[in-house]
């Protein structure tokens, strides 16, 4: 059986192709720069240039090519996009115009002179042919994919706060990683980018979504030393987010979400350690510029009776580099980067039980 999956983020889009029949150490991988990175350089060329700018496809992840665009409006450059692009901006149409984007539909786009960029997370096709210049197949049996999605937000609340209420909603109907996972139909409406991206695979052939956090840590777990402790801390540091989870194996005791960029060493470490202690506040993380913090039911207590990990995965890792937590770089399958894929692959085994003896035992998961 052979799983395509794709871990998008905010640097890099994370390529694994799993093949039943062969050990996970061979599968084929790429990590190569992510759909909004490929957007931002595509709209930087355009504003040195000085050149208007058509922006079209769906709704995609915003961070550089957002930033880009900004940068090109405040140029003094024109900026036109169909309503369903200018969603990668805002969810609300009257935030999108007061950034100075005009919105047309696509035939009046096409008739601009204008550079025209297709907005997606997901270019199936240039992932095809760059397998085929290895002459690899491009012809899958399933598709594992994930993004973070901060949902589509009321105008006028707080995405940041959106993105928690779901995070929170999830853990508190079934206290379980896993519960991320979704099958296409069992997407909430509100999350509109997750949608998009699994429609971009509609109908190829059996697919399975999970967000790009809860897919870390599944993919961490997979790590040997991860896995033999009876307590783990996982601290995914990602371009974007960093998302902690407090764990016993996939059950899920606290959390917390912030921007990795928002924060320094010594607040992830401060955060980490009042978090596995049951005292860091939702509000103070919030107030930072994070998403938030959540306890599940139960003692949160760090009675210090557990075996426990801290493990650090992502490839911002690198700010808990010496740090006083004494952190564990997790390499589920000998590689940090592919994290999120491990986990994807968990999550379709989950969601895709017909399959689940072809993916589990090649995972080292029972």
């Amino acid at each position: 059986m052979r799983i395509l999956a794709i871990d998008v983020g905010t640097g890099t889009q994370d390529i694994l192709l799993f093949d039943s029949e062969q050990p996970i150490e061979n599968a084929l991988q790429m990590v190569m720069p992510s759909p909004t990175q490929i957007a931002a350089g595509r709209i930087r060329r355009a504003t040195a240039e000085r050149r208007a700018v058509a922006l079209t496809g769906t709704i995609a992840g915003g961070g550089p090519c957002h930033w880009a665009l900004e940068d090109h409006l405040r140029a003094g450059l024109s900026a036109y996009a169909t309503p369903e692009a200018s969603t990668t901006f805002d969810d609300d149409p009257a935030r999108v115009r007061e950034m100075g984007i005009s919105v047309a539909a696509d035939d009046e786009l096409a008739r601009l002179d204008a550079d025209r960029i297709t907005l997606r997370d997901l270019d199936l096709e240039a992932i095809r042919a760059a397998l085929s210049a290895f002459d690899v197949s491009g012809d899958f049996d399933g598709f594992a994919i994930g993004c973070l999605d901060h949902g589509a937000s009321p105008p006028g609340y707080s995405d940041r706060l959106f993105r928690f209420d779901h995070l929170r909603a999830v853990v508190e109907r079934h206290n379980d990683l896993r519960a991320f996972a979704c099958l296409p139909g069992e997407l909430p409406e509100y999350l509109t980018r997750a949608r998009a991206l699994v429609t971009a695979v509609e109908g190829e052939a059996p697919t399975v979504f999970l967000d790009t956090g809860p897919a870390a840590a599944l993919g961490a777990l997979q790590d040997e030393v991860v896995r033999s402790a009876n307590r783990q801390v996982i601290l995914n540091l990602g371009n974007m987010h960093a998302l902690c989870f407090d764990l016993r194996g996939t059950a899920i005791t606290s959390l917390y979400e912030h921007h990795t960029g928002e924060l320094t060493s010594e607040q992830i470490e401060d955060f980490t350690e009042r978090l596995t202690g049951g005292t860091l506040e939702h509000e103070e993380v919030f107030n930072t510029k994070g998403h938030g913090v959540f306890y599940a039911a139960g003692d949160n207590q760090d009675t210090g009776s557990q075996v426990r990990v801290i493990a650090v995965t992502g490839p911002q890792r690198g700010k808990l580099s010496g740090s006083r937590l004494d952190p564990y770089f997790a390499v589920p399958h000998g590689d940090m980067m592919l994290s999120g894929c491990f986990g994807l692959l968990w999550a379709f085994a989950e969601k895709r039980p017909e399959h689940a003896e072809a993916i589990l035992p090649a995972l080292g998961v029972r």
